[in-house]
């Protein structure tokens, strides 16, 4: 099931919420479990069993852990958790990956697996693995209530693209959660907004990037039309998605951490990072790269956990050698920061200029279909492809999606929801924001109603 639905909007959340209201607290977080494995049933039937055996494998190994009283038995009971799932990550994301590289290498011809990949099954198992890690360190203690875990392994508002919600952050609040209308407000707003993101803007530059590939006049301004164009459907696509599942927590009583602060407005591949898919960023700093050293290392030993951590960020984004020079390519922006420190002292404009270029690079290679595509890309980007510099067609899209642009480039700031905010401590402003949620709900709803299907980009990963 997706958020951006009529039968989510208007049946399955309206029902939850009605039933999740109207019991005693106690039975919340069952409304929650049994709502949840209805919500990723609805789309993946089949893998509903593979999310409940995680659940009942993390749950046990989390006791496991918990209650083991030698070192080597807590060692042995974390081993089991990150190697099972793990492989259950292999088998169904990678395993076909590596099994055609190996074909390609070699010659042979060693069939394929063919599975179908569980959608958000990078998301939830990297939440499960950060539970086992931080009982082993001693940061979290084990969850006793079965249903408890299991509603935190497959809570729906972020089950499906994050963010990654460490369960360090939530542990209170599913053993005890208040609810207020105006946390319920709070929420619903940021919903809304999210809604609004994915459908209005997101969906319209998909709709662009589809026809620039169906195109039979493509240049090199349509290029990069279409390269600006995906750099802004990914961005209002995933943080959409990310303030709808923010606020949905909200009004469940969860308080999940921010994913997105405005990365485009970043001076540096580092502050990017920073401020893009945060949730992911700091679980690879946390569980993977200080596990190796970090920084504190000698700098051979520091640019190979660079590395590391980058080529496995690629990675869990897609089981493709794109991904994975995606990944490589801005570890390799990070090792020239650091080591070339007169970058820093060029002018802010210069600055914010080479990270929209890099970041606009790094996502034509992103959304490759292959490497080989990526080359052809970026080669007819920069002019070496021998298309023309522009076309009429090229003109008669810049035209039709000209306002567009502008909206995503202006959205992409803080400028709208600072000035939201101002308005909103108005007298008149705080009569007008319900109209405008209402507003913005119908007009969702009608291009949902009028148009077609269009999941969420990281539904893949």
């Amino acid at each position: 099931m997706v958020f951006s639905t009529i039968p989510f909007l208007y049946y399955f959340l309206p029902i939850v919420l009605a039933v999740y209201f109207l019991v005693p607290n106690v039975l919340k977080n069952t409304v929650l479990l049994i709502a949840s494995l209805v919500f990723y049933a609805w789309g993946e039937p089949r893998y509903v069993i593979l999310m409940v055996a995680t659940i009942l494998l993390f749950y046990g190994c989390g006791l496991a852990i918990g209650k083991a009283r030698k070192l080597r038995w807590r060692k042995f009971w974390l081993t089991i958790s990150v190697v099972v799932s793990l492989s259950l990550l292999g088998i169904f994301k990678y395993a076909d990956f590596f099994i055609g590289s190996f074909n390609k290498v070699t010659g042979l011809g060693v069939p394929l697996l063919k599975l179908a990949l569980p959608v958000g099954i990078s998301f939830y198992t990297f939440q499960c693995l950060s539970y086992t890690i931080d009982v082993y360190r001693g940061n979290a203690q084990p969850q006793k209530n079965l249903i408890s875990f299991g509603a935190y392994v497959a809570l729906f508002p972020q089950l499906i693209a994050g963010p990654i919600v460490r369960y360090v952050d939530v542990a209170r609040e599913l053993d005890s959660r208040k609810h207020s209308w105006d946390e319920i407000a709070l929420g619903l707003r940021r919903f809304l907004v999210g809604l609004g993101k994915k459908v209005l803007i997101a969906d319209s530059f998909a709709l662009l990037i589809k026809l620039f590939r169906q195109s039979g006049e493509q240049s090199v301004v349509f290029y990069w039309m279409y390269a600006v164009a995906f750099m802004l459907n990914i961005y209002f696509d995933f943080s959409g998605y990310s303030d709808m599942a923010i606020g949905l927590g909200r009004v469940f009583g969860f308080h999940f951490i921010e994913n997105f602060d405005y990365p485009y407005l970043s001076k540096s591949v580092r502050e990017f990072w920073r401020r893009w898919h945060m949730s992911l960023g700091s679980w690879f700093r946390d569980y993977v790269y200080i596990p190796l050293g970090g920084n504190r290392v000698k700098t051979a030993r520091w640019v190979f956990n660079t590395l590391t951590v980058w080529m496995l960020t690629g990675l869990w984004h897609g089981a493709a050698w794109n991904f994975v020079l995606w990944g490589l390519f801005f570890a390799v922006l990070l090792l020239v920061e650091k080591w070339v420190p007169a970058l820093q002292r060029l002018p802010d404009l210069l600055r914010h200029g080479y990270v929209l270029l890099a970041v606009i690079i790094s996502f034509v290679l992103f959304n490759a279909e292959s490497v080989a595509q990526a080359g052809r890309d970026l080669a007819n980007m920069f002019g070496f492809g021998g298309l023309p510099a522009i076309t009429r067609e090229t003109v008669y899209y810049l035209r039709s999606y000209g306002v567009l642009f502008v909206a995503g480039l202006i959205g992409a700031t803080p400028l709208v929801r600072n000035t939201a905010r101002r308005i909103s401590k108005t007298r008149a402003g705080a009569l007008l924001e319900p109209m405008v949620l209402i507003g913005l709900l119908v007009l969702c709803s009608a291009y949902l109603v009028d148009g077609s299907f269009s999941p969420f980009l990281y539904f893949r990963f």
